[in-house]
Order: structure tokens, then C-alpha cells, then sequence
């Protein structure tokens, strides 16, 4: 017992400290998830949603919700999850690199946090906009409003924005004072709380013979091999050597020494996922919406329905460009050859003006692979609902970015720990090797 990981990890006060914390800023985000906004009939949304479920599909209302860990279905006022945020953090990094005085901002002293306030002031402004949207969703709900028009649109936009904003400062305190990633274990807690309510369903099936026993075991199977393989490509590296000169820093002279840069063969881990998701969720739910008015919305959203060829094709193609523009931006070629330059450093068998054009090609030659089978997890859900009529819970649980999620996010907290346990000169929670962390 003495060697036991788990143990250990209760043994450290820092730790241990980290980890309550942790979990009672999860506590505080599921019980906000069933507290519903004020003027809504709770009985009428769950009539109404339990008559749309024989429509099929993975619907834009089930996927918001599935992410949001129950909250949009039950008007919390969590109801947007942290989406918007993710949004507005994409709406931001494509304006820093368009616009060369934001570009500046954030190569300055201090400029990543006035980057990161103008990301959160683009936050209200979206979930505004959102938090709108909903409220106009509610009027296709018969009986859903219990209060004045106007009185209940301020009241929801106010309360479902507010609850946005209180969730990232949740995410915040959780990166500083807790263990994980605060925003990713945010997402990664609303997809866990779905499971036991999706496994009851696919049981349910079963039972009502509604779904073969066979292709339950099939698909099963399929998801512990699609999790090794998101395991091992979310781990998998290209080293590539390094070699420094002596160096005379102060008084002191430092021999030569050989390292590596290690290229991830997916570096984005699942950013590009998750920011595809955003982009095609904020139209596809504002369409949604206001269909039932807008002739022509109603038709583009039936046509951009998640389960419809177009939007497989769509979202295939943003996370490919997510992919190489994230990597873009966090791997820079032009400025690692820089650094490497500047730290007397060589690639051997590499001339020194040709370092960015070899690291070019080495980062677009695995992010092209990592890109498409990011791709390829994705879709899987739709596959799986389309090929084994699964429950549309269970088709999003078995792939795509909950997979991925899940899996990155479970990663890099084992990382944190690990590193912890170690600072403490106890051993990892793994005894070979150790685990990489996924920076999400």
C-alpha cells in the first residue's frame, strides 16, 4: 500500500488541497445546470422534448446539449455551457492575425492579458447574442413562458450570460487553484454527467429489442480501439535533434550538448475539433431558432443538419484548417529556427537559412495524418447512428469530440498530478515511461 499511486496523491496537502478544490468547482457547475432561468415552465420543456425524440438524428439541440452536460434542455442557467467563450477565442486569434496592431498587443510585456480581457468582452457580446437566440427558441415551445414577452427576454439574457461569464471565472479558478485545465474539465464534466443516462437508454434498447445484441458488442469493441488509437496518436512525437555549441554565459562556460524539438504528431491535441464544433454550432443554432419564422433559415438549417452529408463535409474541412492554423500559431516555424539561431544551436545536416523551411515541411507532413483522423473520430457518432440506429446520446459518446475530449482532458490531469507526485519525490501514476501531457 505504501507504494499505491492513488494513496500517495491524498498523502500530499497541496495535492489533496488541489483536488477538493477541483471537484467542488465541478460540484457547483452540475447543480447550476439544473437550476432553469426564471419565467420558464420546466413541465412544458420536458413534454415537448420528450415528443421530439422519435424524430432521430443527432439534432443541433441534442449536440448543444449533450456538451452543455444537460443544461440546454433544462433552460439552465448554464444553458450555453462555455461555447461562446470558444467562440470568441477564435473570433480573436483570427483578428490578431489579420490585424497587425492586435498582432503587436500580444507580442508585448503584459499583451497575452489584454488579448485575453478583449477575449472576454467578446464573450458577453456573444452569449448576447446567443442568450437572444434562446429566447426566441422558447417561443416555438407551446406554454414554455410564464412571464411577459420583454420582461422574460431581459430577465433570460441577462441570467444565461451571467452564467456563462460565472462559468469561465469557475474555469479560471480551477487552472490556478485546482488540478487540469479549468475550461477543457468544464467540457469533460458536462459529457461524464450524460453517460450513465445514455448507457441506460442503449439498455433500454436492448431490452425492447429495438437494437441487436451483436452490433451493441461491435461497437464496443470498436470504441476501445478507437480509444487506443486516440491514446496513442494524441502521445505519438517526431523528435527532431538539436545540437548546441559551448556557450559563455556570465563567468560560466557550458559545453555542447544535443537535445530535441518534439513535434506531437497532433500538436493542436483537440482544439481543432472543439473550435469546429463551435463555428458550425453558433449559425446552425441561430438558424434553428428563428426557422420557424424565417423561411429560408428553416432550410438551411434542415440542409446543415448534423447528421446530413453537408455538414460532414464542412466540419471535416474546418478541422483540417484548424489544425494547421492552430499549429501555426502555437509552433511557428520561423520563430523556433530563431531561437534555435540565437541559442548557438544546429539541425544536423540542416544549413542554418534552410531551418524554417525544414521545419515547414516536417509540421505540415504530420499535421495533414493528425488532421484527418481528428476527422475521422468525428464523424464517427454520425456513423455509428447511422450504420446501428444507436441512441444519439451513445453515438456521441462511442466518437467524435467527446472521445477526444474525454480522452485529451484525462490526460493532461494525469500529467498534473504525475508532476505533482513526483515535486513531492513520490512516484508517477504510471511506473514505465510517463505521460505526456496534452496543453489543451
Amino acid at each position: 500500500m505504501a507504494n499505491n499511486a492513488l494513496i500517495d496523491v491524498f498523502r500530499v496537502k497541496d495535492l489533496r488541497q488541489r483536488i477538493f478544490f477541483t471537484i467542488g468547482m465541478l460540484v457547483v457547475f452540475r447543480l447550476g445546470a439544473t437550476i432553469p432561468i426564471p419565467g420558464i415552465n420546466l413541465n412544458a420543456l420536458k413534454l415537448y422534448f420528450m415528443s421530439q425524440q422519435g424524430s432521430g438524428g443527432i439534432g443541433i439541440t441534442e449536440y448543444i446539449n449533450f456538451f452543455a452536460g444537460g443544461a440546454f434542455k433544462n433552460f439552465s442557467i448554464f444553458m450555453l455551457g462555455i461555447m461562446p467563450y470558444i467562440t470568441a477565442q477564435i473570433i480573436m486569434q483570427l483578428l490578431v492575425l489579420v490585424f497587425p496592431s492586435l498582432k503587436r498587443i500580444s507580442e508585448e510585456e503584459g499583451g497575452r492579458k489584454k488579448i485575453n480581457r478583449y477575449t472576454r468582452y467578446g464573450t458577453i457580446l456573444v452569449c448576447l447574442i446567443q442568450s437572444y437566440v434562446v429566447t426566441r427558441y422558447a417561443d416555438s415551445i407551446p406554454d414554455a413562458i410564464t412571464m411577459p414577452r420583454l420582461q422574460y427576454t431581459i430577465i433570460a439574457m441577462l441570467t444565461v450570460t451571467t452564467g456563462s461569464v460565472f462559468l469561465i471565472w469557475i474555469g479560471d479558478q480551477i487552472t490556478q487553484r485546482g488540478v487540469g485545465n479549468g475550461i477543457s474539465l468544464l467540457i469533460f464534466a458536462g459529457i461524464v454527467a450524460r453517460m450513465p443516462n445514455a448507457l441506460i437508454n442503449l439498455f433500454r434498447k436492448v431490452q425492447a429489442k429495438e437494437l441487436n445484441p451483436v452490433f451493441v458488442i461491435i461497437v464496443v469493441a470498436m470504441f476501445v480501439v478507437v480509444v487506443a488509437l486516440v491514446v496513442y496518436e494524441q502521445q505519438g512525437q517526431r523528435k527532431i535533434p538539436v545540437n548546441y555549441a559551448k556557450r559563455v554565459i556570465g563567468r560560466k562556460m557550458y559545453g555542447a550538448q544535443s537535445t530535441y524539438i518534439p513535434f506531437k504528431i497532433n500538436p493542436s491535441g483537440v482544439i481543432p475539433v472543439i473550435f469546429a464544433s463551435s463555428v458550425m454550432t453558433f449559425p446552425l443554432q441561430i438558424a434553428q431558432s428563428l426557422g420557424p419564422e424565417v423561411r429560408w433559415l428553416a432550410r438551411f438549417s434542415y440542409w446543415l443538419r448534423p447528421q446530413g452529408a453537408p455538414y460532414i463535409i464542412i466540419y471535416t474541412l474546418l478541422i483540417i484548417f484548424f489544425a494547421y492554423f492552430y499549429t501555426q500559431v502555437t509552433l511557428n516555424p520561423v520563430e523556433i529556427a530563431k531561437q534555435i539561431r540565437e541559442n548557438g544551436g544546429s539541425i544536423p545536416g540542416i544549413r542554418s537559412e534552410k531551418m524554417e523551411e525544414y521545419l515547414s515541411t516536417i509540421l505540415n507532413r504530420i499535421v495533414l495524418p493528425g488532421a484527418i483522423f481528428l476527422a475521422f473520430i468525428a464523424v464517427i457518432p454520425t456513423l455509428i447512428q447511422g450504420l446501428f440506429n444507436f441512441p444519439a446520446e451513445v453515438a456521441m459518446l462511442m466518437g467524435g469530440t467527446s472521445l477526444l475530449i474525454m480522452v485529451g482532458v484525462d490526460l493532461d490531469t494525469m500529467s498534473q498530478i504525475e508532476g505533482h507526485l513526483r515535486m513531492h519525490h513520490h512516484d508517477g501514476l504510471v511506473k514505465k515511461g510517463r505521460i505526456k501531457s496534452r496543453n489543451l
